[in-house]
């Protein structure tokens, strides 16, 4: 995790009696970290709640949090809440690690024994296809799916307007890395995806500026997004002609700190994304306040936030940052266009978008435990690429919605405004809601399954009201 380098505030009267404040009651070895790349942190374990020593501390008057150390054996929550009692502090809280969002079954199925070989995308990316006659009787029939989200419409519509696959549109995607690049025998670049495709990102968690991935999460996540398209190998992305900022958050674990998170968030801002991809959460109920303004500072500039909503068996409810304000909040939906059996249902749930995996019981429709599906990263092996089962869960269906938002913003749909609070309008206002969610704000899946064809049709206006 990187450290804090001593503020210049540092100097101020006012700062005095809380850095003395740390230092004795909270018994610290000393009051402000200091930047060190020699040092290598600790690497998180799957019990921890937040980082051993660590508090995120925002003064008054300043714009920026502080990584603070105190003594690792000392309590960060009771901590935090002593230094909170200072009016020199606006808010103090311990470095909460986050987790990526995916549900990986311990049955991961057989892989391809080659990538890239070509075999009818249509039959394994139900994901993309359009609902056509499973929806709407006498509705053309063809390649189609009940939990599709009609890519193939919008990809059409892109076309059209001269910006194929989101032309242009840079999207950040904050995880644990992206293969995007050959470096050294051990990383090789992902062989579904253009180079070209990309810019030039940061690692948080190594503090350079190669943020390659060693866990396949983040790899799988940016192949939703852009994997090359049209290109007579492998699978599809959404938004295939978009620029992606990789952004090194997590570790190879699929761990990461507040401290990452916030200066990943800021950085992907400052470097002109328009969309931020973040399938990741905290825990159930935690509140990060130097997280929530990251957020606001990202919409403020007019950043679509796109989170996870979070999985069963990794949280107990729906959690930042998705149900932040500024951020989309994503269920997952399966094959068979019903909620995910690893997806919650809550009404703090803005959209849903595909998962894969299986239902929850009540669908009126049963498909098979069908994963989302992309070339991508074998058994945390950065040299070995193929496509891979393994993958379910409510990451994938927020990097479908971050796909989605870029299409929103190249295409003609919104001709004037589009920033974050048009593009969500238009997700939710072209949603299709299953008859099994109707009437239900807790169905889990907020306005509905994305409907990217009809999202991105400049001629289709929602009704008044």
């Amino acid at each position: 995790m990187t450290r804090a380098r001593p503020s210049k505030s540092l100097a101020a009267p006012f700062l005095a009696p809380i850095l003395v404040l740390v230092a004795i009651l909270l018994a610290a070895p000393s009051t402000r970290a200091v930047e060190s790349d020699d040092a290598a942190a600790p690497p998180i374990q799957a019990g921890d709640a937040y980082v051993p020593g660590e508090l995120i501390v925002g003064y008054r008057g300043e714009e920026l949090p502080e990584t603070v150390e105190i003594s690792p054996q000392a309590d960060p929550e009771a901590a935090a809440e002593r230094l909170e009692d200072h009016p020199g502090v606006r808010y103090a809280t311990p470095n909460y690690v986050a987790r990526i969002s995916s549900w990986i079954p311990d049955d991961i199925g057989v892989n391809p024994p080659k990538p890239g070989k070509v075999s009818g995308w249509e039959k394994k990316q139900w994901n993309f296809l359009p609902c056509l006659s499973l929806c709407h009787s006498g509705a053309s029939s063809g390649p189609q799916s009940l939990g599709g989200m009609n890519v193939l419409k919008a990809w059409r519509q892109l076309r059209k307007a001269g910006r194929p696959g989101a032309r242009g549109v840079k999207v950040a995607v904050l995880d644990t890395g992206v293969a995007y690049r050959d470096y050294g025998s051990r990383f090789r670049i992902d062989p579904d995806f253009d180079s070209r495709t990309f810019l030039p990102g940061y690692d948080f968690v190594d503090h350079d500026r190669l943020p390659l991935d060693r866990n396949g999460h983040g790899t799988h996540v940016s192949s939703t997004i852009a994997q090359a398209t049209d290109n007579r190998r492998g699978l599809t992305g959404i938004a295939y002609g978009s620029r992606v900022i990789p952004v090194r958050v997590m570790d190879a674990n699929g761990f990461g700190t507040t401290e990452n998170i916030i200066k990943g968030i800021r950085w992907a801002t400052d470097h002109g994304a328009r969309v931020v991809s973040m399938s990741l959460n905290f825990a159930c109920g935690a509140s990060i306040p130097p997280l929530e303004e990251a957020l606001r500072y990202a919409h403020s500039k007019g950043v679509v936030l796109v989170g996870s909503s979070g999985n069963k068996g990794s949280q107990t409810c729906p959690s930042l940052p998705a149900t932040s304000p500024q951020v989309i909040s994503v269920g997952g939906t399966t094959e068979s266009g019903c909620l995910a059996n690893y997806s919650f249902r809550s009404d703090a749930i803005d959209i849903a978008a595909p998962g894969g995996g299986s239902t929850k019981n009540g669908c009126p429709h049963r498909t098979g435990d069908r994963p989302i599906l992309q070339v991508g990263m074998i058994g945390q092996d950065p040299s070995w690429y193929g496509i891979e089962s393994g993958w379910k869960g409510t990451s994938m269906a927020a990097a479908h919605v971050a796909g989605a938002a870029a299409m929103i913003i190249a295409g003609d749909a919104l001709p004037d405004k589009k920033g974050p609070s048009q593009v969500r309008t238009r997700l939710l206002d072209t949603a299709r809601k299953p008859g099994w969610a109707r009437g239900n704000p807790r169905s889990g899946i907020g306005a509905g399954i994305v409907n990217l064809g009809k999202a991105v049709n400049p001629a289709f206006s929602p009704p008044p009201g």
